[in-house]
């Protein structure tokens, strides 16, 4: 049976087609308004004011100190001064020898830097004004070393063509750096072999200068090894230290190893001294200025007919009854996002700063100290924003007060193709770990795939097959391919416990009883001790390990290149095949 529904329907319909009167959102009862404040207690808030006034006073501290390699706990040491304005933080970390120390210029290594230097030689001393040519008298006379047939066999293709075209065209700029040095001081050494003519000398000596400045300033690199290279836990570790009023001041880097140095990398150490109780680089900072509002993307409009930012959407974020931080973070945003200010606070690069006192004042002349969350009692004390905390090892849990690190680190860098990687994983089967050496540093300082150097050495080899039998040939193990080298678990501390992968080889496959060794820097760290590496730090993922060329601009305009290490996780479990006792027809 049909039925007749009516309702009625409001709908606002302007006087006229303009919006003057709609946009003054004119209140026609403010009384109500206020009556309605206060019954919700608005009238009670003691947050009403908005700052206009900061006045911040802080003391800061530049880094005085610089400790290499890990420190142990009470360690009383008197560590070098350091520069932040010289010398980037990561370079001073990570760089490594570059060139060939003088009792190795025979080793068939850096030879590209070698002839490279050599020729360069030659181009400033033919910017001279010399009686005549000496180019073939310093290419007779400082030879690059003849190759022994064992070096030119191990040598590949690429390093053994670029040795043989330079040899008779550029002196050895290794012997030269070391024949120009003899007489030390600074003092440059003329052989008289060389035979050159008097009125000549001032001219080559001055050549000679000339390019030891430019060979000794060409790379960033330590006078010895770097022993902030931990080869057993293969990362970093640093300490930096500085004095404030209090006292000294001491931060440690304790893994460092991915290239992005910052200072959530570093954590206090109380337990250590570095020397620099008596260095005198405290700043006083007093600062007045005018806060200015914290804005971000979806932040509220503080214009009343101001639209938000349309690109953030709090609505749309998906959240379920558990998403709690999800729903705090929406909360915060909506409620709360208008009420940060942030003041402007110039520090030195490469500075510790500690703030002790910062007193706002409002638009109503209230003045009020605001303290620290350190002061503010737990749980508040707790909350860390910026705040360094101490070792895990040293038993503080509370965060350094008050103190915010600026490190002297690099914005940007140029990052070379990696001259070495190994690769670091772990072989079930075998009941092994390898350091898979996948690429190395070729003599002539290119990246060398040792699979393909693999491939090319089988393929040049006269391959041979054997005929068939039916008598089964016992095989004490399998052949594994020669850049994957083994680390045995040993346990070395009896007291701790504690099993080690040390560094161990193969021998050749036709039996020739010898040993086949790693050839990077990276499984070689040093001469002399073994590589122990903690059975930690090789995980089943696996550790991929890089060095590469890295070169970077510092604030004072300065040019840095260097050496450094990477460490990222690996490609997982692997299998090298190596089975013992096997039977093959």
């Amino acid at each position: 049976m049909s039925s007749i529904t009516s309702w009625t329907r409001l709908e606002p319909r302007c006087r006229n087609s303009e919006m003057d009167t709609s946009v003054q959102a004119r209140v026609y009862d403010p009384l109500w308004m206020m009556a309605r404040q206060w019954q919700v207690g608005e009238f009670q808030g003691e947050d009403s004011g908005t700052p206009v006034m900061a006045r911040l006073r802080a003391e800061s501290a530049k880094l005085t100190r610089y400790f290499s390699g890990a420190i142990a706990p009470n360690t009383r040491a008197n560590a070098p001064l350091y520069d932040g304005n010289q010398i980037p933080l990561e370079t001073l970390v990570e760089r490594e020898t570059i060139r060939p120390a003088a009792n190795q210029a025979t080793k068939p290594e850096k030879l590209r830097l070698a002839a490279e230097a050599g020729q360069h030689f030659l181009r400033l001393l033919e910017q001279q004004t010399l009686s005549r040519n000496y180019r073939d008298t310093f290419i007779r006379n400082f030879p690059f070393p003849a190759l022994t047939t064992e070096q030119r066999t191990t040598l590949d293709n690429d390093s053994r063509s670029l040795l043989d075209l330079l040899m008779p065209r550029v002196p050895d700029g290794r012997q030269l750096a070391t024949t120009f040095r003899a007489a030390g001081g600074g003092n440059i050494v003329i052989p008289p072999v060389l035979q050159i003519a008097p009125a000549d000398v001032a001219e080559v000596e001055k050549a000679a200068r000339l390019w030891l400045q430019w060979f000794d300033t060409l790379f960033s690199e330590p006078t010895t090894s770097n022993p902030s290279w931990l080869p057993e836990r293969m990362e970093y570790s640093f300490s930096v230290g500085t004095r404030l009023s209090d006292g000294e001041r001491i931060l440690t880097a304790q893994e460092y190893f991915d290239g992005s140095l910052d200072w959530y990398a570093f954590d206090g150490n109380a337990e250590v001294t570095l020397g620099g109780a008596a260095d005198n680089t405290v700043t006083e900072i007093t600062r007045t200025v005018i806060p200015a509002p914290v804005s971000f993307r979806g932040a509220p409009a503080i214009r009343f007919w101001e639209f938000e930012d349309a690109r953030i959407d709090y609505s749309a974020i998906q959240t379920g009854p558990t998403d709690l931080p999800h729903l705090l973070l929406i909360e915060f945003a909506n409620s709360y996002g208008n009420d940060w200010f942030v003041i402007p606070v110039e520090l030195e690069v490469g500075s510790l700063c500690r703030t002790r006192s910062l007193v706002v004042t409002d638009t109503f002349g209230v003045r009020t100290l605001i303290k620290s969350s350190s002061e503010s009692g737990l749980p508040h004390s707790l909350w860390r924003m910026f705040q360094t905390s101490y070792l895990r090892d040293s038993g503080i849990t509370v965060p350094a007060s008050n103190q915010f690190f600026l490190p002297p680190t690099i914005v940007k860098n140029i990052e070379g193709k990696p001259l070495e990687e190994v690769l670091f994983l772990r072989d079930e089967m075998a009941n092994l770990a390898w350091g898979v050496e996948r690429i190395i540093e070729s003599p002539i300082e290119q990246p060398l795939n040792s699979y393909e150097a693999e491939q090319q050495r089988g393929a040049g080899a006269s391959a041979t097959i054997p005929p068939a039998s039916e008598i089964a040939v016992y095989r004490l193990s399998s052949t594994v391919p020669h850049y994957w080298v083994p680390l045995l678990p040993m346990q070395l501390e009896a007291a701790t416990q504690a099993t080690r992968l040390v560094r161990g080889a193969v021998l050749k496959p036709d039996g020739a009883q010898q040993i086949v060794n790693a050839r990077g820097r990276i499984l070689n760290p040093d001469q002399q001790q073994r590589l122990a590496i903690f059975e930690e730090e090789v995980p089943r993922e696996g550790v991929r390990v890089t060095r590469n060329y890295q070169m970077t601009r510092w604030m004072d305009g300065s040019t840095h290149l260097w050496v450094g290490r990477r460490k990222e996780i690996g490609s997982g479990e692997g299998s090298s095949g190596l089975r013992f006792d096997t039977a093959e027809s």
